[in-house]
């Protein structure tokens, strides 16, 4: 097990959903955290929800240039890579290409840039660095344009940027992490609810009783805190996260 009392840890996308409920668990396991999102309200508001003093930056995750800042800067042990697009919900036909590829440009483009500086800076033996996917990544989207793509490009980033650190002996790890069901309260665990839903004649809160247990931001904010701490097994690359539960995945 891993002490996160005292260390650093940079979560991005930080100001809302998962990245918001991985900052308040942090925090609560007495973290310094830096709170990255683009949104300076956003940040704000998160600020003076918390009662510990939070440290808050805005700057955009796609940036190549902003991610190697940001981890020079900083020098963290932990690293959650939480932010994201919100895709289109549209069948194919109605996409253009501009919109099925957003997911591509933002959370693609964010994890290579944070995971190639993470191995290229490179960050200190002991560092953990997670990337959010998707169940999406699993099962597939259709109504999400390219989201799918995108995320399983996400997880296979963590899982290579895994292999350079064992080759090169850096001792960093690198975890997906991966909800493998729609997240309650988020934008786009609701966004996709109402399109999927209405796609079959029913209302999104219809749609999300489907999963048995609900999965909300703050399980998922636990269970990334939790691989932190060192609770997933050596070797695993990838978790899944459930109402029920976390498991590892292949």
């Amino acid at each position: 097990m891993t002490s996160i009392r005292g260390k650093t840890a940079v979560v991005i996308g930080a100001s809302s959903g998962v990245g918001r409920a991985t900052v308040k668990a942090l925090i609560a396991e007495e973290a310094h955290v830096i709170a990255i999102a683009r949104g300076g309200e956003a940040l704000d508001a998160l600020r003076a929800e918390v009662a510990t003093p939070v440290q808050t930056l805005q700057a955009d995750a796609t940036d190549a240039l902003g991610a190697e800042h940001l981890l020079r800067e900083f020098r963290p042990e932990f690293v959650v890579l939480a932010a994201g697009a919100r895709p289109r919900m549209a069948p194919l036909e109605e996409q253009t290409w501009e919109s099925f590829s957003e997911p591509w440009n933002a959370d693609t483009q964010a994890a290579f840039h944070l995971l190639k500086g993470s191995v290229t800076m490179p960050l200190s033996p002991g560092s953990t660095v997670v990337v959010v996917s998707s169940g999406a990544a699993i099962d597939g989207s259709p109504l999400s344009g390219g989201y799918a793509g995108a995320k399983r490009m996400q997880w296979l980033l963590a899982n290579y940027a895994q292999q350079l650190s064992d080759k090169k002996k850096l001792g960093i790890r690198f975890l997906a992490v991966v909800p493998h069901q729609l997240i309650e309260g988020t934008e786009i665990g609701n966004g996709a609810a109402a399109a999927y839903g209405a796609s079959q004649g029913i209302s999104g809160a219809e749609f999300m009783k489907r999963f048995k247990v609900p999965l909300d931001a703050d399980k998922v904010g636990a269970a990334i805190v939790g691989a932190l701490r060192g609770d997933v097994a050596q070797g695993v690359t990838a978790i899944e996260v459930t109402g029920q539960g976390v498991e590892p995945l292949g």
